[in-house]
C-alpha cells in the first residue's frame, strides 16, 4: 500500500556551489511512503505526515545552508565549545566564500556537490530514523517549481526576524513581475533577473570591515576589495559572512521580500518616471509582495 502527499512543504535554503558560489534555491517536496496498515486501516495518519514528516525535512534542511562536505573545497572547524562553525569554501580566483555562525545553520551533505539527489538521500535517512515500523519504503521527490518567465536566485539573512529566517546565508528561487502602467515587461524582468542571478542581496547596515571579523585562518588573505563582509547578532546567535564582491548586492533596507519589491519598483520608477510603476518579488514558491512607485 502507498500513501502520497503531494506538495508537503517547500525547502528554501542556500548552497555551497564551485561554479556559481552561494546559491539560493526553493524546491518542492513530494512524498510516498509504502507500508502496511495499521490499526487505524493507515499507512500514516496524513495529519501526521504533514506535521510530524514536515517538520523534520524543515529541520533538517529549510532556511540553513547546504554544504558540500566531501568537496575539496570545503574546510570546517570548529568553536571551543563546537556550538558555532567556520566554513570556508575555498573556490579560486577571489572567489571564496567563509562564514562563522551557529552550528544549526549548516546542512552538511556527504557528498562533494550539493543537488537534489545528493540532498533527497540526506533527507531520506534523516526522516526514515523517525518512522513507524509499519512504513517500510519511503519515496521522497524534490523539484523547482516551473516558472516560464524571468527568476533569479538569491540569498539573505534577516537579522530582526524571530525565525529561522535570521540565518544569514539562506535563499530562494523566485519569479519576479515587473509593470509599466498595469502592462508587464519581459525584458525588464529578464534583465534584473539576470543582474541578481545567484546573489547575496545584504543590508547596508550589516555591511562590516573585513578586519573587524571572526576570520579563520582560510580567510585572512581577503580584503575589502575582493570581499564584502557582513556580521550581525540575532536571538540564535553571532552571524558573519565574506562574499565575494562580484556576487554580492547591497541594498539601503532590510532584505525583506516587502523592501525587495519596494526597492525594485524605485530603481524602474528612476529609468520610466513617467509610468506607474509595480514589482511583485516573490520569496520563494506562492508568497511575496508587491512593491508601487
Amino acid at each position: 500500500m502507498q500513501l502520497f502527499v503531494n506538495d508537503l512543504t517547500v525547502i528554501d535554503f542556500s548552497y555551497l556551489c564551485p561554479e556559481r558560489g552561494i546559491v539560493g534555491e526553493s524546491w518542492i517536496v513530494d512524498i510516498i511512503l509504502d507500508g502496511s496498515l495499521n490499526e487505524q486501516s493507515m499507512v500514516l495518519d496524513f495529519g501526521r505526515v504533514k506535521k510530524q514528516i514536515k517538520r523534520i525535512i524543515d529541520g533538517a534542511v529549510d532556511h540553513k545552508l547546504a554544504v558540500p562536505a566531501e568537496h575539496a573545497y570545503t574546510q570546517v572547524t570548529h568553536d571551543a565549545d563546537d556550538t558555532c562553525y567556520w566554513v570556508d569554501f575555498m573556490r579560486p580566483n577571489q572567489k571564496s566564500i567563509h562564514l562563522f555562525c551557529p552550528a544549526d545553520a549548516f546542512a552538511f551533505i556527504d557528498a562533494d556537490a550539493v543537488t537534489i539527489a545528493t540532498v533527497t538521500d540526506y533527507l531520506r535517512a534523516v526522516i526514515q530514523r523517525e518512522l513507524p515500523d509499519n512504513v517500510d519504503g519511503l519515496t521522497l521527490l524534490l523539484r523547482a517549481e516551473d516558472i516560464p518567465g524571468a527568476f533569479y536566485h538569491y540569498t539573505h539573512g534577516l537579522k530582526k526576524h524571530d525565525g529561522n529566517c535570521q540565518r544569514i546565508a539562506h535563499g530562494h528561487r523566485s519569479r519576479l513581475y515587473i509593470a509599466l502602467d498595469d502592462t508587464r515587461q519581459p525584458q525588464l524582468e529578464a534583465e534584473w533577473a539576470q543582474r541578481w542571478q545567484d546573489i547575496y542581496l545584504g543590508s547596508q547596515e550589516d555591511v562590516k570591515p573585513i578586519s573587524a571579523l571572526q576570520r579563520s585562518a582560510a580567510a585572512t588573505n581577503c580584503n575589502d576589495k575582493t570581499h564584502v563582509g557582513y556580521s550581525y547578532v540575532a536571538d540564535q546567535g553571532l552571524f558573519e559572512l565574506l562574499v565575494p564582491e562580484s556576487e554580492n548586492y547591497v541594498i539601503p533596507t532590510d532584505s525583506t521580500v516587502e523592501c525587495i519589491a519596494e526597492y525594485l519598483a524605485q530603481q524602474v520608477k528612476s529609468a520610466h518616471p513617467l509610468a506607474k510603476v509595480t514589482v511583485t518579488g516573490f520569496e520563494g514558491v506562492g508568497k511575496g509582495a508587491i512593491g508601487y512607485a
